[in-house]
């Protein structure tokens, strides 16, 4: 098994790496670059599925074996064969013997998709504790921030000098790159038009991935973690059916029949897979008012057609737009909110006030809000994202 997953023990070349000189539209993932590779590091990589985290390790492998003389210096492991957090501590425990017996000093271990595995940390605690990676560089991906923010008290003064890093599908701008180098507008309106269908998802563009088979994997990770799947697609559902208004958990607990902690519960869950943000209010007094109604972002297109085909609603261009619009300035400023009184403002990020008007009636707003048309948004995103 070791053989398998680590073929450059063995001279050759990893299959992964492989599939990926075939594939039509690629982008070098620049997140990888951001990983700690000092000895000692602890590095946690979190986002969603399918969303490129096990190449990006793999691309850095092979990047770390061009400059090492030892290739059993690096150890990979995709954590979602196993059953237990012993069974995990048992594949460490052998790669250290393999490590001492070829007089290794500097390893760098990756383990993929470890919040698959229950009790995880366990294991990675007892051998930090026992001082078994004081010269190594451990490298963990997983899918759900909860299942790493937890945790993350447990390793307070175990992380050495590593980073936690937050992988997200292609925003607009590296999805047009794959297109077109220099922006024109009638193409940024067609590749916009593609970006709506597949998201930046890079493996649904590639044809390697459908929305059936992401609501698959998303009520996978949720009976993972022992919630219903029926209630999560309720929930969903009553997001989709008021969507792009602000609305409160009370509502959505009222639609469902449901207690608002559950709803509560199920939004921080989603929240936390990287399926949704919550957008709060922001007065004209500058004040957050996290207690008012709430706006909720689906975080990508594609993610946006497989939530809707899960929960069978409407998904309308309008809110589609909206949510792409407050993703990209999630991303590009950390905190986003909104506004509403006798007129809304969709997005406020810092000293940007922006309603995204595509669908929506005319109406005046004032001084310093930009009205974002529908056949801005391409260049906007762009823009944004430099």
């Amino acid at each position: 098994m070791f053989e398998e997953l680590n073929p450059w023990w063995i001279g050759e070349k990893d299959k992964d790496l492989k599939e990926l000189e075939n594939l039509k539209y690629f982008v070098y993932p620049k997140w990888v670059d951001k990983i700690s590779l000092s000895p000692f590091s602890l590095n946690f990589i979190i986002g969603l599925r399918r969303v490129g985290k096990t190449i990006g390790i793999k691309l850095l492998i092979e990047k770390i074996l061009k400059k090492i003389k030892n290739p059993f210096s690096i150890f990979y492991f995709s954590c979602d064969i196993l059953e237990s957090y012993r069974d995990l501590l048992e594949i460490i425990e052998e790669y250290k013997k393999i490590k001492e017996k070829k007089e290794i000093k500097t390893s760098f271990i990756f383990l993929d998709e470890i919040t698959l595995l229950d009790d995880w940390w366990r294991a990675i605690k007892f051998a930090i504790d026992r001082h078994w990676f004081d010269k190594d560089v451990l490298v963990l991906s997983g899918s759900s921030s909860l299942l790493i923010k937890q945790h993350l008290e447990t390793f307070g003064g175990r992380m050495g000098k590593g980073k936690t890093i937050e992988v997200y599908p292609l925003n607009f701008s590296k999805y047009y790159s794959l297109f077109f180098k220099e922006f024109f507008q009638r193409k940024g309106k067609e590749v916009f038009e593609n970006y709506l269908e597949t998201g930046g998802f890079l493996a649904v563009l590639n044809e390697k991935l459908t929305e059936y088979e992401y609501v698959s994997i998303i009520k996978a990770d949720i009976k993972k973690i022992e919630r219903s799947t029926d209630i999560a697609r309720d929930v969903i559902r009553s997001i989709f059916l008021k969507a792009p208004t602000a609305f409160s958990y009370h509502s959505i607990a009222k639609d469902s029949g449901l207690s608002v902690n559950t709803i509560r519960e199920y939004i921080e869950i989603f929240k936390n897979m990287f399926l949704l943000a919550e957008i709060n209010y922001k007065g004209l007094d500058g004040k957050i008012y996290s207690r008012k109604e709430k706006k909720f972002v689906v975080r990508d297109p594609f993610l946006a057609r497989a939530l809707s085909l899960w929960t069978k609603t409407d998904l309308k261009k309008d809110f589609l737009y909206e949510w792409i619009v407050q993703e990209h300035l999630l991303r590009k400023f950390g905190e986003i909110y909104y506004f509403k009184n006798s007129y809304e403002i969709d997005c406020i990020a810092r000293d940007l006030k922006i309603e995204v008007k595509a669908g929506k009636p005319h109406r005046k707003y004032p001084k310093g809000v930009r009205i974002l048309e529908e056949e801005e948004i391409p260049k906007f995103l762009i823009e944004i994202s430099k």
